[in-house]
């Protein structure tokens, strides 16, 4: 558990990791130079996240209507610290877009990540998740459309495996004005399933520099998740 109070509360839901790999000379460009891409058996790897967040609330208060329910998606890869500010292995983020605008702002000033306002539309359907986002606040246009559900049986992923490398992943890193910072978070490990997607549109990744194969991707999903969220600190 990271040390103090955590801040923000909430539960994430229909999650599909989408992943594919890429040579780390390509995104290293892509990458603030005060982090150190992390590489698993030569690759480095950029994922697409959608899912739905409900519950979001500070420590101590309830959520609020009409802000703490929305739809997000991130697109990211995964990162260190340059020694010796190496508490964990984490996630860093090119994007990240939320269904609502006030939310997205206060990721923007509370946590220094690049944070847009999206159009955004997610159901259910015969066991299927049906997933759209349109970014509204950016000159660059990315879209996501898909569907997505799972294929097999709830595992958890084993240590020294590529999943649990993807996925156990209990920090963010950002750069702000040339300083390094970490957010720390933690929940229960992922309740992982096999997955299948219908992606019909993704400029997520291009949005941000980055051309994905055009292999499929390694796909997974998560039914529910109860995540904390600790301030964002300085490193170093």
């Amino acid at each position: 558990m990271p040390k103090g109070p955590w801040v923000i509360a909430q539960t994430w839901h229909d999650l599909l990791f989408a992943h594919w790999p890429l040579p780390p000379e390509l995104l290293r460009p892509l990458v603030p130079r005060q982090l150190e891409l992390d590489i698993f058996e030569g690759q480095a790897w950029v994922g697409v996240v959608p899912f739905r967040i409900s519950a979001m609330r500070p420590r101590l208060l309830p959520p609020v209507p009409g802000l703490s329910y929305f739809p997000e998606l991130n697109v990211r890869t995964y990162v260190k610290a340059r020694p010796p500010q190496l508490p964990k292995p984490g996630v860093y983020f090119f994007s990240l877009d939320a269904g609502k605008r006030i939310p997205a702002a206060l990721g923007r000033q509370f946590f220094r990540l690049n944070y847009f306002h999206a159009r955004m539309r997610m159901e259910n359907l015969t066991g299927k998740t049906r997933y759209e986002c349109h970014r509204r606040d950016s000159g660059t246009p990315a879209e996501f459309e898909a569907s997505y559900g799972p294929t097999g049986p709830v595992f958890r992923s084993v240590p020294g495996s590529l999943e649990h490398w993807l996925t156990e992943r209990y920090s963010l890193h950002t750069v702000h004005r040339d300083r390094t910072y970490i957010c720390e978070i933690h929940h229960l490990p992922w309740p992982l399933q096999a997955a299948e997607a219908e992606i019909h549109n993704n400029t997520m990744a291009r949005a941000a520099g980055i051309e994905l194969p055009v292999s499929k991707p390694l796909l997974h999903y998560a039914r529910h998740l109860e995540v904390a969220t600790w301030p964002l600190r300085r490193e170093g």
